[in-house]
């Protein structure tokens, strides 16, 4: 188990990135929003729960036959895609006050999934050597 992990910033926004998921799937839940609010958010949930637990575990390193930066952040930038869509669409009808505060609950997550995507896109070396043998900047 990585330690420092949830005290890394990386840890420390896809932790809050999967609680405010959490608490938008809840507002859409409790609201009776359309079934793809909902779902959008669960799987955002589920997804960010499923990260946090490969970087937590440190399973990222165990099987590196997949880059798994590189899917974070294609994870990020298509949920902020798509959390961007059905936001917006969420607090244009807004039927009710739980959809209006999933909502804006859930523009707030686009914005930490772009955040997270910039730090990831930070973190992945192409061209760079890796490791040790990096020279110091």
């Amino acid at each position: 188990v990585d330690r420092a992990f949830p005290r890394s910033p990386r840890g420390l926004l896809k932790i809050c990135r999967t609680l405010l998921a959490l608490v938008v799937f809840l507002c859409f839940v409790s609201a009776g929003a359309y079934e793809a609010y909902t779902a959008l958010a669960g799987m955002e949930t589920v997804i960010g729960l499923l990260f946090v637990l490969l970087y937590l575990l440190r399973l990222d390193k165990k099987m590196r036959w997949l880059l798994w930066p590189l899917a974070d952040i294609l994870n990020s930038v298509i949920a902020a895609l798509f959390l961007l869509v059905v936001c917006l669409f969420a607090i244009i009808v807004k039927s009710n006050k739980g959809t209006l505060a999933g909502g804006v609950l859930g523009l707030i997550l686009l914005v930490l999934c772009v955040v997270d995507a910039a730090l990831l896109c930070k973190k992945i070396s192409f061209g760079r050597p890796r490791g040790r043998e990096a020279p110091a900047k």
